[in-house]
């Protein structure tokens, strides 16, 4: 079941309003690792995003102001979606967050034939407040313009666990707090509801998956303790 997330994401690009926010300026990260959950077109990047990274994401984010986005459900052909969104148009900050390190995880991907070549400016981050999620559904490949295409859905998770001390983390763990967030897992199935993966919301990782006709099936499971936010954007390729 596919949710309402491109085309809403449409709409705000035919709208022309474009984001005047100063983002920071995000570090380029070196030897970043992928961890790969049962599928070459499923993945994590832990640390893609500092913790202080995250946090300035978050004051930015709520500093504009969310909006709540429902939908209509299942019985009318949409996933259930409980959260709260704001999509920006951002080619600088799409860009900022590609050559940080996803340019180079994504130099030797391909999909038919096309070669990854940068991030969807209509960057979006959600909120999700206690008992909040996003029920089952698909991410659909969006046509940016011709030529180009969607295949990836990125998501980084600014709030959730800390990842370990490393060299990657910059020793992130020292900066802000964090509230602690219990719940709000992404979760991929197979056929006949098989758990494929599950993955809990850590402070500045990435998670990436195929979409599109290939895309699985999966959720965004209920938050029970804290806030959890995301920043969402796609890999495009031509």
């Amino acid at each position: 079941m596919a949710g309402r997330e491109d085309e809403l994401g449409r709409k705000k690009k035919k709208s022309g309003k474009e984001t005047t926010v100063n983002w920071l300026n995000i570090k380029p990260k070196k030897d970043l690792q992928i961890n790969r959950l049962k599928s070459n077109h499923l993945f994590t990047i832990p640390n893609f995003l500092t913790a202080c990274e995250a946090k300035a994401f978050i004051e930015a984010a709520e500093a504009i102001g969310f909006t709540h986005q429902g939908s209509l459900g299942p019985a009318n052909g949409e996933a259930y979606r409980d959260n709260d969104r704001i999509a920006v148009i951002d080619p600088l900050l799409a860009e900022g967050l590609w050559e940080s390190g996803l340019k180079k995880i994504f130099a030797d991907i391909r999909i038919n034939g096309m070669a990854a070549v940068g991030l969807n400016s209509n960057i979006r981050f959600y909120r999700y407040n206690v008992g909040q999620h996003f029920g089952q559904h698909i991410d659909e490949s969006v046509l940016l313009e011709p030529g180009l295409r969607t295949y990836y859905t990125l998501l980084v998770y600014l709030s959730g666990n800390l990842c370990p001390r490393g060299k990657n983390n910059s020793g992130s763990n020292t900066g802000p707090s964090v509230q602690p967030l219990v719940g709000g897992e992404t979760v991929f199935y197979e056929r006949k509801q098989r758990v494929v993966a599950e993955v809990a919301p850590t402070v500045g990782m990435a998670l990436l998956h195929l979409h599109g006709a290939k895309c699985m099936l999966h959720e965004a499971r209920a938050v029970t303790k804290g806030v959890k936010y995301v920043l969402r954007s796609d890999v495009a390729f031509a």
